[in-house]
């Protein structure tokens, strides 16, 4: 059984930064696809970085120039989170595709991110 832990998540004020860890377990294949989404209250679950196979990436331009999203060995994803601002606070989720990367399939239980002012 596929299994996706994130970790990292906590409280910084405004102007600091954080960085996640996504582990995924349970898979005998690279993840080809992954990507980090976001959920605050009253908002829907909004996609805030993808990374694609050949290891190109895209943000949603709120965290364009502030946020990184890298893999590590192993099956582990990254977040780097820098310049966090309050609209940053969310339970943040590590997604992953299955192997033709078509659906974000797999999923996290989330890591809450919570930045004051």
């Amino acid at each position: 059984q596929v299994q996706l832990v994130e970790s990292g998540g906590g409280s910084v004020p405004a102007g600091g930064s954080l960085t996640l860890s996504c582990k995924i377990s349970g898979a005998d294949w690279s993840m080809p696809c992954m990507a980090w989404y976001r959920q605050s209250p009253g908002n829907g679950r909004e996609g805030v970085a993808h990374i694609d196979s050949s290891g190109a990436t895209s943000y949603t331009d709120s965290v364009k120039g502030r946020f990184i999203i890298s893999r590590g060995d192993a099956n582990t994803l990254y977040l780097q989170m820098k310049n966090l601002n309050p609209e940053d606070t969310a339970v943040y989720f590590c997604a992953a595709k299955e192997p033709l990367c078509t659906t974000y399939v797999y999923w996290g239980q989330g890591t809450q991110v919570t930045v004051s002012s």
